[in-house]
């Protein structure tokens, strides 16, 4: 699908046995993408940035659990894009023993290229998006805003929000980050979460139960 300016080509793929949402996000004119949450399958995730003709440009990682990196390694290596990650979620290629938890079998994932903070930009061709750190699932979660749209990781579900009770997640932090930087957002906010169907912030604000427990 493409953006109400016809600039953003946009593909959600459902991969891995959590069923990850991996979304590949491209500049229409210039055919630069970016992938988020390689999770799981990477043969699925690089036959679709092939049939797409998408050239990577960077490998966005809304936080770093297991679940959301297992194709990583694979994609790296097969585009040479940058990995971009949260400083408080460098760390991502420790968390074996969680994957194990899951029964996830997740490659030794290459290290992070780039180090983002909130208020940071990524840029892919002609679209720009801005990093939103939302702590709380994960200490470096974000979400990534542009365009009408929110990549919100596993912040924000539709009708649902992020675990908190994993190893890094915080119940106060997570609310903050959901009050003071997702719920001031306008209504009409397309939600692309990491797991689950698409909603719009004005949805959520108005129906999500967690929001308001």
């Amino acid at each position: 699908m493409a953006d109400n300016e016809s600039r953003m080509l946009l593909k959600s793929l459902v991969v891995g046995p959590l069923a990850v949402n991996c979304y590949l996000v491209g500049d229409v004119a210039s055919k630069e993408a970016m992938v988020i949450d390689p999770a799981a399958e990477a043969g699925i995730i690089l036959q679709s940035i092939k049939e797409l003709g998408l050239k990577i440009k960077s490998i966005v990682l809304t936080h770093g659990h297991p679940d959301h990196i297992a194709a990583l390694k694979e994609v790296k290596e097969a585009t040479g894009a940058e990995i971009a990650v949260h400083s408080g979620d460098a760390e991502y290629h420790r968390q074996q023993a969680l994957a194990f938890l899951f029964g996830l079998f997740c490659p030794d994932p290459p290290p992070p290229d780039r180090l983002l903070q909130n208020g940071d930009a990524i840029d892919i061709g002609r679209l720009h998006f801005k990093v939103l750190h939302t702590p709380g699932h994960t200490p470096g979660g974000i979400c990534l805003l542009g365009h009408g749209v929110l990549f919100s990781g596993d912040t924000l579900f539709n009708y649902g929000i992020g675990r908190y009770d994993l190893p890094g997640g915080d119940y106060a932090h997570l609310m903050n980050s959901l009050q003071a930087k997702l719920m001031s957002l306008p209504d009409e906010t397309i939600v692309y979460p990491g797991h689950g169907p698409e909603t719009t912030i004005g949805a959520e604000r108005r129906d999500n139960p967690f929001l308001y427990e």
